[in-house]
């Protein structure tokens, strides 16, 4: 493992209020960019990508049973993705895991025309941005 850089992410960590839905729609997606399962626990998981982890936990301290992307907090995570096609097979393979797609009237290009990607919603709100590193469209 390559030693960190000076003030980047060392990890996140998301309370979910249902772990095994979180586990089939962000634990799919986490494992399909290349995230390895690091820790296992009864109302836990974390992934590693280099550096840097994700945790997914039920915790018995959550003050709400939903998770809202506009309330004050996390909004999305966005991600890197190969390239264009890459995001549409993705996106496509996406809603097998409970996801959908949102603002599908701009895709891909909800984020403005000169950036490629998928905007997706699991069932209990969290979304993700998955992000083109490289299309043809764009360059």
């Amino acid at each position: 493992m390559n030693r960190p850089t000076h003030g980047a992410l060392h990890h996140l960590e998301i309370w979910v209020p249902d772990l095994d839905r979180s586990l089939a729609s962000l634990g799919w997606l986490l494992q399909t960019l290349g995230y390895t399962v690091s820790q296992s626990w009864d109302t836990g998981r974390s992934w590693l990508l280099g550096p840097a982890y994700l945790v997914l936990e039920q915790s018995p301290a959550l003050t709400a049973d939903g998770h809202d992307r506009r309330r004050p907090g996390l909004n999305h995570l966005a991600f890197h993705v190969e390239d264009a096609t890459t995001v549409e097979k993705l996106a496509a393979d996406a809603a097998q895991h409970g996801w959908s797609l949102m603002f599908p009237e701009l895709h891909p290009h909800a984020g403005g025309k000169q950036h490629y990607a998928a905007y997706l919603e699991n069932t209990d709100g969290f979304e993700v941005e998955l992000v083109a590193i490289n299309s043809p469209e764009l360059n």
